[in-house]
């Protein structure tokens, strides 16, 4: 096999501020087209034809439309980004929100709304799959209005376009919109300044030694130049863009593999160069100690999960089940994904503290060897009712919730904020207590979270009620109560021995 020609290039520097490209993910509901859309505008990406349609694993890449670059960070909901948010970083300046014309918004939709919400990013709907027969795109609009999102044309100001991943229908016009919407976010960089951008894969090459690949976010990126992130410090021996070339220096948004870390840095960190990453390790030092810190705190709060499975369904399926069981501590799911449990699931699980759970999957051979190493805790099995037992076995150690009060809803009288109703209902078990924290169940599913901000009873205020009783509630929840909801109100048994 012929050896691969390195070609060195170079990035002209510029004394004015200039225009950088945006860098986007891409976030949906599972099976709704993420991949198949980042496929097809990788493969109908000239700069990446030209060369061959190689390009490095450096978990993002660039294209070209309109004459203008535009990086995508290639892997629908990718672990460096969920890191990014739980670090105060933020690596994409703008989302694309993917919803299928055939379906419409499902769980991951609102979950995928959430993060984008939370990073505060802007975004743009992309209604896919429009190819399929008898497909209703004004009940998707409604949908997704319902959700909150309010399209142009429809009494909002959230960009939207019909695609089909399949056939490429409406995605030149889709890039048009990114494009136009980068330019209102007014990115821009300094190329004189020293590199600072994000990590966003690491990993350990037989061959090449410490492997680590980037987003840079502002200034240049030269070969030679020290560079450090709280963790990790080295310097720039290699330096290769996403189709593989060798450059000496790159500037934002460009996705870059470097290699010259003496240790691996951890996904989702923020890295300098130059004379900043020389004081980079001590100056924040302390900074990375608070973090680990709060780090701790956040973990004692919330049970992680990275979830894998066989197939898209039996993913979907599961992640409801599991956000059913009731819990002593929030359950947060940070990533799921079909196929093998491989080594980035193992790292993001130790970066993370999570638990990962494995349905019908096996290990891969990286993931094996990190199992011997690594502290992660993993649940599998083959049989769904063996894998929710293990897993409901795993939260009683942190204790175990019991029901002692239901209460069926008769009435919704107001709304007194977004979050907040006046509802009535009937005390159907137990009894319930004012300031009491809740379950909202609806057809046999928990679907919310909540508590009682104000109980009365014949328009009194009490301090509880019970079996029989009709009362009034002001209650504060993360979604709308209906009527004919249950709240289920739950106390903690401490585990024996605690």
């Amino acid at each position: 096999m012929a050896k691969k020609q390195e070609k060195k290039i170079s990035v002209p520097f510029t004394n004015e501020p200039q225009t950088r490209p945006p860098i986007v993910v891409i976030m949906g509901h599972v099976d709704h087209g993420k991949t198949s859309l980042l496929d097809y505008i990788r493969k109908t990406n000239v700069t990446a034809k030209e060369a061959g349609g190689i390009t490095q694993s450096v978990g993002a890449y660039e294209i070209i439309h309109s004459g203008k670059k535009i990086t995508f960070i290639d892997t629908p909901g990718h672990e460096a980004f969920s890191k990014m948010r739980a670090r105060g970083t933020q690596a994409a300046d703008l989302a694309i929100l993917v919803v299928a014309a055939d379906e419409g918004v499902k769980p991951q939709t609102k979950e995928a709304l959430g993060h984008i919400q939370a990073a505060k990013l802007p975004f743009i709907v992309a209604i896919n799959k429009v190819d399929k027969p008898n497909i209703n795109l004004d009940k998707v609009k409604n949908e997704l209005m319902t959700t909150g999102i309010l399209l142009e044309g429809y009494g909002g100001n959230i960009s939207w376009q019909a695609i089909s991943a399949k056939t490429g229908q409406g995605v030149q016009e889709l890039l048009d919109l990114i494009l136009l919407a980068a330019e209102l976010e007014n990115l821009e960089y300094d190329s004189k300044t020293p590199a600072k951008g994000i990590i966003i894969e690491a990993l350990v090459d037989n061959r090449r030694g410490m492997v680590v690949s980037v987003i840079v976010e502002n200034g240049t990126l030269r070969v030679g130049e020290n560079i450090a992130t709280a963790t990790a410090s080295g310097k720039i021996k290699s330096l290769e863009n996403f189709l593989g070339e060798r450059v000496n220096n790159l500037e934002p948004s460009a996705p870059a593999l470097i290699l010259g870390f003496e240790s691996l840095p951890q996904i989702g960190e923020e890295f300098s160069t130059g004379e900043s990453a020389l004081a980079l390790p001590e100056a924040v030092l302390p900074v990375a100690e608070k973090a680990s810190v709060n780090k701790a705190e956040e973990n004692a709060e919330k049970i992680k999960i990275i979830l894998k499975a066989d197939n898209a369904g039996s993913l979907e399926a599961l992640a409801d089940i599991l956000k059913t069981i009731p819990s002593t501590k929030p359950v947060e799911i940070l990533d799921q994904s079909v196929g093998r449990i491989n080594e980035g699931d193992f790292k993001s699980a130790v970066n993370s503290d999570a638990l990962i759970i494995g349905f019908r999957v096996k290990l891969d051979q990286s993931a094996e060897s990190l199992q011997k190493l690594s502290p992660v805790k993993m649940i599998t099995s083959d049989i769904i009712y063996e894998l929710v037992k293990k897993f409901e076995d795993h939260l009683n150690s942190f204790g175990t919730i019991n029901v002692v009060g239901e209460l069926e809803i008769l009435a919704i009288f107001a709304s007194s904020s977004k979050n907040k109703q006046i509802v009535g209902g009937r005390i159907s078990q137990g009894k319930i207590k004012n300031q009491q924290k809740f379950e909202v169940w609806r057809n046999e599913q928990s679907i919310a979270k909540g508590r009682i901000v104000n109980l009365q009873e014949k328009k009194k205020d009490v301090s509880e009620a019970e079996t029989g009783k009709e009362v009034g509630l002001l209650v504060e929840a993360d979604d709308i109560i209906k009527t004919g909801d249950k709240l289920k109100f739950y106390e903690l048994s401490k585990p024996a021995g605690s």
